[in-house]
């Protein structure tokens, strides 16, 4: 049987990652401060990279699986001139194009490059991604010396804006991007640098946003992560429609009874009880209640509230 967690206790967090460490380093820490080794994530960023790490620490864990394909926002650096093995800068860049062709590189120039990439695309994923291949990750299979070439995926940028072009002896375009989850801002620095013809790699990478959720509200590796956890019945009730139900309903609700939820759309809809406690994440089918993920009670939520009778 599996030790309970030394800190029971559920929660979201939303953790500004700092540069030079990686994310699963951010969740080691996570796990001492909170006290739990139950703690998981909704996607991770580069060592590189810094912005928006979302984590979730025992049952609120469960709400990751709805958090982990929401659209994400970016601010990045592309520097053009030279490409690199690895899309960015950690890699072994090229031999840098020549002074001639960056200087016949005009700001429209660019600007129609990363139109090019805006919109529904299909994108082909940098061979240092995460994304398995014969059950190995492409980043260990690349980093052993093998060739990767990753078959391409449809991916949706929203929205592509240059914010500043800085010419020195490369071309350093600062860009925001809104792009669908599975993404790759590495991937598009090298096709905006193949674009223009003088090659591209990312050197800043920062995730602002994951859905409607902002670094600018994150906590970070300095603070009290223990007394950063987000309840999981506020973050579910930004994401979907909430519903509260007495305790009895809300009893019945979790044991997979069917619970009359009123007028709501189909789902995801957030379940709370009167405590403000995230019960379960349900749908409405044919008006009839299915429940999608529940939510149980930490044990100091369980002694607080008691449990009301199954009659």
């Amino acid at each position: 049987m599996a030790k309970p967690p030394r800190n029971p206790a559920s929660g979201i967090l939303f953790i500004d990652k700092p540069q030079g460490i990686t994310s699963h380093g951010v969740i080691a820490r996570a796990r001492a401060s909170v006290g739990t080794r139950k703690i998981g994530h909704a996607g991770t960023l580069d060592p590189m990279a810094t912005g928006l790490l979302v984590l979730g620490a025992n049952n609120a864990t469960r709400l990751l699986t709805y958090l982990v394909g929401l659209d994400k926002q970016y601010t990045a650096t592309i520097r053009l001139g030279a490409s690199s093995n690895t899309d960015d800068a950690e890699g072994e860049l090229s031999t840098p194009a020549a002074a001639a062709a960056l200087a016949a590189i005009t700001d429209d120039a660019i600007s129609a490059a990363v139109a090019k990439f805006t919109g529904p695309i299909m994108q082909r994923p940098s061979s240092v991604s995460a994304i398995k291949v014969d059950g190995k990750r492409a980043y260990t299979l690349a980093r052993s010396g093998e060739e990767v070439v990753l078959a391409e995926r449809a991916v949706t940028v929203s929205a592509f804006d240059v914010l500043e072009i800085e010419r020195n002896e490369f071309i350093d375009v600062k860009v925001r991007v809104d792009c669908s989850s599975g993404t790759y801002i590495r991937a598009l620095a090298r096709d905006v640098g193949d674009a223009l013809g003088v090659g591209g790699h990312l050197t800043v990478l920062r995730r602002t946003k994951v859905g409607p959720f902002t670094v600018e509200t994150a906590s970070t590796l300095g603070d009290d992560l223990e007394a950063c956890l987000i309840a999981p019945a506020q973050v579910a009730g930004t994401l979907f429609e909430s519903v509260e139900l007495d305790d009895q309903l809300s009893f019945e609700l979790s044991r997979g009874r069917q619970i009359p939820l009123g007028d709501v759309g189909t789902g995801p809809i957030a379940v709370v009880n009167p405590s403000g406690r995230l019960i379960g994440l349900a749908e409405v089918v044919d008006g009839r209640t299915r429940i999608l993920s529940n939510f149980p009670a930490d044990a100091v939520a369980v002694s607080q509230e008691g449990e009301p009778s199954d009659g």
